[in-house]
């Protein structure tokens, strides 16, 4: 399967459908008031940047944004790829994407906050794949044992 993977606009329309899926994907895996998620419009702030991944036929398959923090953090938000590409690596190939431009901006390290529930194993082997180590609580997420920390010094 080709998979082309480009920074794009999170206002489009399959973009959009895609923060939807992950939004109704987590939504059973953890209480609302510990899902930290960015609407469309979020991401489409000057501080982050979105890719989005495409199959051959140009159809949105994956997505994840890497969202500036300053003071050389980077933050990983919004990782998601559709069910039927799910094992196929586009995920670390997303991964490896916001990585390269976190190097090229300079950032010394990127963090990241996703779910300790059972659903989540998927993406947790996707960031440890891509040399990530678990760690304690980051930026201002609570520590409320619903959230898993991730974090990659890049420097």
């Amino acid at each position: 399967m080709a998979i082309t993977i480009a920074v794009e606009s999170p206002l489009q329309d399959d973009v959009r459908a895609m923060v939807a899926e992950l939004n109704a994907y987590m939504i059973p895996l953890t209480p609302r008031e510990f899902q930290f998620q960015l609407t469309a419009e979020q991401m489409a702030e000057p501080t982050v940047t979105v890719f989005v991944a495409r199959d051959a036929a140009g159809r949105s398959v994956g997505m994840a944004s890497l969202r500036d923090h300053g003071s050389g953090l980077g933050e990983v938000k919004r990782m998601f790829t559709r069910p039927e590409v799910r094992g196929r690596r586009v995920g670390s190939l997303l991964l490896q994407k916001i990585e390269n431009l976190a190097r090229e901006k300079g950032l010394e390290r990127l963090v990241l906050e996703t779910g300790e529930a059972p659903g989540f194993e998927p993406a947790w082997r996707v960031y440890e794949r891509g040399g990530f180590q678990a760690c304690g609580a980051v930026l201002d997420y609570p520590d409320s044992g619903y959230s898993r920390f991730y974090e990659k010094k890049l420097s």
